[in-house]
């Protein structure tokens, strides 16, 4: 837990170190910018998904898993514009971990629980977390 703070601050500052370079940006600085933005995403994706993650169970409202799923959902839209910085493999593994994600949630029954839809959505939510983790290592995000 105490890497991620650090971790934020560093691909924040990348990113606003990056942002006052002047508009005559090298193909090396672009890439440098889409890896701090595609760090940024990822860091959102695996908060968002801790926060779904950390819902418990015992008392978690259906609105309360409806709202961190599509947070998660909309950090993975993020994830994706910055994706073609990603290992291809790397990449796979995030994606398919979000599709299963969004799959699985979908597939719920309109009258399940939070707590049932917390519990189902479990392998799911632990897939996407290692994805997203083993994915901003690899970029040393």
């Amino acid at each position: 837990m105490k890497r991620f703070p650090v971790i934020g601050v560093l691909c924040v500052g990348a990113f606003l170190g990056l942002s006052a370079c002047s508009d005559d940006s090298s193909p090396a600085e672009e890439a440098s910018q889409a890896a701090a933005d595609l760090c940024t995403d990822l860091n959102a994706l695996k908060a968002d998904n801790a926060k779904l993650k950390a819902l418990n169970p015992a008392n978690a409202t259906k609105d309360q898993v409806k709202d961190a799923y599509e947070a998660v959902q909309k950090d993975w839209e993020g994830v994706k514009e910055n994706a073609t910085q990603l290992k291809d493999a790397e990449r796979e593994a995030v994606k398919s971990a979000a599709e299963d994600l969004k799959k699985s949630y979908q597939d719920l029954p309109g009258d399940t629980t939070g707590k049932d839809a917390r519990t189902q959505l479990q392998p799911q939510i632990e897939s996407l977390d290692a994805a997203a983790t083993a994915a901003a290592t690899g970029l040393r995000c």
